[in-house]
């Protein structure tokens, strides 16, 4: 009877990944520190890890977003150059996920200054680690390819993120608040054209889900604020703080518009409340990270109730055919929202205790620029 000998990554390995403390890496980057012929086997294995993390329910940008916030830059370059040179070997998953592909190319920095080789290893060996350690989630399923891709508005699609940049962009309060006005037409046409052709074709595979990044700081209250706009757009948002995700369900076109408007909406939090700490510092009153927690809270809080109450409106206007549609589709993502997540508990905002952060965050909500979803063209 025979046995492979152990190669130096197997070695190194045993020493560094299963253990925990700064001398466990020391020994293994060691290992393959000494051994530059160990250099393609360790690659190698880094893709074999990430294709296990895919094949646990991770995709892309949530292996990323976790890296950046535990580990460091030099990490998420290794992570995107394994992820890049696995995807040949992958199987087609999806518009979301070749989309995510090409963010990580096209946010690729230029090229890092040379190290060392035991610090190379020792970066390795870390992000490693966190791969290995990474939970099982629940995969998320697309549409199947070419079925909503071929029947959603792609053009209006690019158009919308096209208007919301530019209202985010602009200095002009009134120039702002008309290209979001568009976007919002724009929006509330496209998801009503895909209810009614759902209605005539039902999509078997509907309702799906995505992932969309809730990071530090102040991640509870962008929490609410996405829970508002998806609950807006008749989606479903399920928080993971762990992981600085929601994971939100819905019909496909609904899922796009969350992903574009939490965006803008964030974006306007950010400007309004830069804004807001510059005249409170003017004033000669000192902000803190109390001020703009309880900002974003006030802010999250009242553009729910503005999107609650247009899309209450716009649904009693619709009457129809729409309705009962509406009604479906509401039911469909409950279900699915369920079946992902059988087990979920609610939480309670912390550290919203500033009385002018919250005053000026509902001022600033006030400003923002929502219209009814679901108003028919």
């Amino acid at each position: 009877m025979s046995s492979s000998t152990p190669t130096t990554v197997d070695r190194a390995f045993l020493a560094a990944l299963h253990a925990t403390g700064d001398a466990a890496l020391d020994a293994g980057a060691s290992l393959l520190a000494a051994d530059p012929s160990a250099d393609a086997e360790l690659a190698r294995r880094g893709e074999e890890f990430v294709a296990a993390a895919w094949r646990r329910g991770w995709q892309p940008a949530d292996v990323v977003r976790l890296v950046r916030r535990d580990l460091d830059e030099a990490h998420v370059r290794l992570l995107a150059s394994l992820i890049r040179a696995q995807a040949p070997n992958d199987r087609p998953r999806g518009r979301r996920w070749a989309a995510q592909l090409e963010d990580l190319t096209a946010e690729a920095p230029p090229s890092p200054p040379r190290t060392d080789r035991f610090s190379h290893a020792t970066t390795v060996l870390e992000l490693y680690r966190l791969l290995l350690r990474l939970p099982a989630l629940d995969a998320l399923q697309e549409p199947r390819q070419g079925h909503r891709q071929a029947r959603s508005g792609s053009r209006m699609l690019t158009r919308i993120r096209a208007l919301l940049a530019k209202a985010e962009a602009t200095g002009y309060p009134e120039e702002a608040e008309a290209l979001t006005a568009k976007a919002q037409e724009l929006m509330a046409r496209h998801s009503v054209d895909e209810a009614l052709l759902d209605a005539q074709a039902p999509d078997p595979d509907a309702p799906s889900a995505c992932r969309i990044g809730v990071e530090p700081p102040y991640e509870q209250a962008k929490a609410v604020l996405l829970d508002a706009v998806a609950g807006a757009n008749h989606c479903r948002a399920v928080w993971n703080e762990a992981f600085c995700f929601s994971t939100v369900v819905g019909f496909e076109a609904d899922l796009e518009a969350v992903e574009l408007l939490h965006t803008s909406l964030l974006v306007q939090a950010q400007t309004a409340m830069a804004k807001a700490e510059a005249a409170q510092r003017a004033a000669g009153r000192k902000r803190t990270k109390t001020f703009r927690q309880s900002f974003l809270a006030a802010y999250a809080h009242r553009i729910g109730t503005r999107l609650g109450e247009a899309a209450a409106s716009a649904e009693n206007e619709a009457g129809g055919d729409l309705l009962p549609v509406l009604a479906s589709r509401r039911v469909a993502v409950t279900a699915a929202t369920d079946r992902m997540f059988p087990e979920t508990v609610t939480t309670r905002l912390r550290g919203v205790t500033d009385e002018a952060g919250w005053t000026e965050g509902a001022e600033a909500a006030e400003r923002a620029q929502v219209t009814p979803r679901t108003r028919l063209p």
